[in-house]
């Protein structure tokens, strides 16, 4: 569910839930760029009788959420940049296909990459209804699949598959930490309210797990519809608890609207929640009104690590803007193609090896730690509980305390 800047695109309102160029392309090797701290060594150069390693990118590039698409394909070409496009002394080359946040869409354009365009990976998936209608078709096509943003648990639980890797998060990963941080650090009691669907609801569930774990009550839940205009009946309910502190989930333009009114009606109990209550998308139309919010995520820009330092420079020289959670997701993606086609030196047709591969690679990434869980093939990874404070004029998240090596329990 990470960071999307609001004055440019008013019309995202659920950035994790359904959460470029349409049609098929290939992207070309584009120019080596600096490589940053802490990164792996290049492949060697490709031989010239190997065939390129076809990446098909099952991405939303239209419609309202073409940012998030577009962003994770930015974050994985700075990585390819900073490998020369070679991964396994094989070139490596981009096919791209809009989902168009439609799921018949999405398992459509699946097949075709497989069938038509021969990809030997897949990658991308914005939105969990596309995420589960092509789930089946790369588990039976035994096409390694990597999930660089949807979110629902089912994908590395239930319906896990050998071939599915998730480099982004799951909802449970990002709630679950600060149910225990809050009842330690804030508050006993608090008030829960999250946006009605999948993403909303399970991020809720997750929170309250560990919030009445460590001995906190939740004096009341509610959840307003997606696109909700007027958060006062809400509000009201939410006040009329008295709770010590409140927690909740919304993205986007809820994100926007809920902090405003939160801040407007007065409410002087602390603000808490998913990151993208309060992240660098929402902060412009927030105001200063989300001020000494806190929220977490697995990843925050202003990370004081050699790794983020270097991808933040690297991403705003080639792009000339700062990089989001979605642009970094994307870039881990890459690497974690890279690594393990260098392990196998290239060789994309024994599936249990690359798969084998995959499993063991860990780096130091921006976000921090990189790994996964073999069993579940979620990653494990840093959460972080980040403030919302001004610094030079701007808003920012600063680290307030870290989660270390959060794996998702798989069941």
């Amino acid at each position: 569910m990470h960071s999307l800047r609001f004055k440019r695109f008013p019309a995202l309102i659920l950035a994790l839930m359904l959460f470029g160029s349409i049609g098929c392309s290939t992207t070309k090797p584009a120019a080596t760029a600096g490589q940053p701290s802490g990164q792996a060594a290049p492949a060697p150069a490709p031989a010239a009788d190997k065939p390129p390693v076809k990446i098909g990118l099952l991405l939303t590039y239209s419609k309202v959420y073409a940012v998030v698409g577009n962003s994770i394909t930015d974050g994985m070409s700075l990585y390819f940049d900073q490998v020369n496009w070679t991964a396994g002394g094989r070139k490596v080359e981009l096919v791209k296909e809009d989902d168009e946040v439609d799921a018949q869409v999405g398992a459509r354009k699946a097949k075709k990459l497989i069938d038509q365009d021969k990809v030997d990976f897949l990658a991308g998936i914005v939105s969990t209804p596309v995420g589960m209608a092509i789930r089946d078709i790369v588990h039976e096509n035994q096409v390694i699949t990597f999930v660089a943003n949807a979110g629902n648990n089912a994908l590395t639980r239930e319906r896990k598959s050998p071939y599915l890797f998730r480099t982004s998060f799951t909802n449970w990963q990002i709630s679950y930490p600060m149910g225990e941080w809050v009842y330690k650090n804030v508050a006993k009691k608090v008030f829960i309210s999250a946006a009605d669907y999948g993403g909303g609801r399970e991020s809720a569930a997750a929170f309250k797990e560990a919030f009445t774990k460590a001995g906190g009550q939740v004096l009341g839940e509610v959840y307003p519809p997606l696109g909700t205009q007027d958060f006062a009946p809400f509000m009201t309910e939410i006040a009329k608890a008295k709770p010590e502190a409140t927690w909740h989930m919304y993205a986007g333009t809820d994100a926007v609207r809920f902090v405003k009114y939160y801040k407007e009606v007065g409410l002087q109990v602390p603000l808490l929640g998913a990151g993208w209550l309060l992240d660098t998308d929402t902060f412009e139309g927030q105001g200063k009104a989300g001020l000494g919010g806190k929220t977490s995520l697995n990843y925050l820009d202003t990370l004081d690590t050699p790794e983020n330092k270097a991808f933040v420079a690297a991403f705003k020289k080639k792009f000339n803007r700062e990089p989001d959670a979605y642009a970094l997701q994307g870039y881990d993606t890459a690497r974690v193609i890279v690594e393990a086609l260098n392990k196998v030196q290239g060789n994309t047709g024994d599936k249990q090896a690359l798969i084998k591969a995959i499993e063991q690679v860990s780096f130091t990434s921006p976000r921090g730690p990189f790994s996964f869980d073999p069993d579940t093939h979620n990653v494990v990874q840093n959460i972080y509980i980040r403030e919302v404070k001004e610094e030079g004029g701007k808003l920012v998240n600063v680290l307030v305390a870290t989660v270390p090596n959060v794996k998702d329990p798989g069941k």
